[in-house]
């Protein structure tokens, strides 16, 4: 710090002694304007280096995952440095769809029948390019979940695709029915609570490469499907590891986060209509069962699942459904090594719901706790196109898994 500060003092010095010489006019005169100029920068710098950029908290319910971590997984023990100018929560979330690069990934789709007659769009990435496991049959595998209305095409997804490229990794994306252009046979589409449609492709992606490690990243309500996943499974999976990114731990408060007044505006309302959307687009199959005009006029999220989700699913209240798709219930029977990255400041999970003492009761699970990030945005340098502090997480956490899984058997 004393030598960031040396370093930041000269620099100061030397621009002042620059700009002095060259500007002859300042804001309110000769100096003035650059001397604001320099000392809110100086405040400025000093509020974020001391307030803002942070090293993450690393919670987990074992010695020996903590361990694991912190030796195959450095990011976790590394300070991390929110972009300087739009480190706040929101500015992070709404601009990470916008500044992040989307990757050039050619997909090979899949359609996989579902026992009620559905159909499920899975896409594979196969990499046959790859140097380090050329052997398709024994190729890994990673499984990767998108958000409430994402697709394999989502910028988040196409980066995690891209980091399983440089190390050689196969990836297959689970699109939740009816969102990725395919077409709704049956009147049924999605929830958090239900992991049948999961499982399936679990399975199918199992028997097609038997041989081949898997492990899974899931982003937001992808997140909390495999988490609620594993929850039910136990050991009774083929997954090696998993890796949930801003996930919503308790449904009820994340609701309740989404509708207040701002960030209801900026982020519920939105949402809503992209549900509504999707609904409209298969609106023929599924009017058969439902009142699509009466969930058309929906203004929440939590209106929309009143009217429309819970009824899909048989649930005799929202609640009960909100309940059953709350991940923090379910974290007790995770026996699959799974790592948490959440934002603390993410108000589509808040920080009080975070789930730090289910956490701790189970070796099997790690939360990695950043200051800043939002959600889904976690940018970072000064013009973040290529990479975010999860890429890196997701990474790093996706070659220990294949590469040292052996150390995470028996992590009690």
């Amino acid at each position: 710090m004393i030598s960031l500060d040396l370093n930041f003092n000269i620099l100061t010095r030397d621009l002042s002694h620059y700009l002095e010489n060259q500007v002859k006019v300042g804001l309110f005169g000769s100096g003035v304007g650059l001397s604001l100029v320099l000392g809110f920068s100086a405040a400025y710098t000093c509020y974020y280096l001391i307030s803002v950029a942070r090293k993450p908290q690393l919670i987990s319910g074992g010695k020996k995952f903590y361990q694991f971590l912190r030796e195959q997984c450095p990011v976790v023990s590394e300070t991390y440095y929110p972009t300087f100018w739009c480190w706040e929560s929101r500015i992070q979330t709404l601009l990470r769809p916008f500044v992040t690069a989307k990757p050039g990934v050619v997909y090979r789709n899949e359609l996989i029948k579902a026992a009620d007659g559905g159909q499920i769009s899975v896409d594979w990435f196969d990499n046959d390019e790859s140097l380090s496991h050329p052997n398709p049959a024994t190729r890994p595998t990673v499984l990767l979940l998108p958000g409430l209305t994402g697709t394999s095409r989502e910028s988040y997804i196409l980066h995690m695709v891209q980091q399983s490229r440089d190390l050689g990794y196969r990836c297959v994306v689970f699109n939740n029915r009816g969102v990725s252009g395919e077409t709704l046979l049956t009147p049924r589409t999605y929830c958090a609570a239900n992991t049948e449609d999961l499982e399936i492709v679990i399975e199918h992606v199992q028997r097609s490469y038997a041989a081949a490690p898997i492990m899974a990243a899931g982003v937001s309500m992808g997140g909390m499907m495999l988490a609620n996943y594993l929850g039910r499974k136990g050991r009774e999976t083929c997954l090696q590891g998993v890796v949930v990114f801003s996930a919503g731990w308790d449904v009820f408060e994340c609701t309740a986060s989404l509708e207040k007044p701002l960030d209801r505006f900026l982020f519920n309302s939105y949402l809503t209509s992209c549900l509504q959307a999707s609904v409209h687009r298969h609106r023929p199959v599924l009017e058969k069962c439902y009142d699509i005009d009466h969930v058309m006029k929906a203004r929440t999220i939590r209106e929309f699942d009143e009217r429309f989700t819970s009824i899909m699913f048989g649930y005799r209240t929202n609640e009960d459904y909100y309940h059953d798709a709350s991940p923090v219930h379910k974290l007790k029977s995770v026996q699959v090594p799974m790592l948490c990255l959440n934002a603390a400041d993410d108000v589509f999970s808040p920080s009080h719901a975070i789930p730090v003492e289910a956490v701790k009761q189970n070796p099997n699970l790690a939360l990695l706790i950043t200051c800043h990030g939002g959600h889904i945005g976690f940018l970072e340098g000064l013009w973040p196109r290529h990479s975010t502090y999860m890429d890196r997480v997701f990474k790093q956490f996706a070659k220990a898994v294949f590469e040292k899984g052996n150390q995470l058997k028996d992590l009690l």
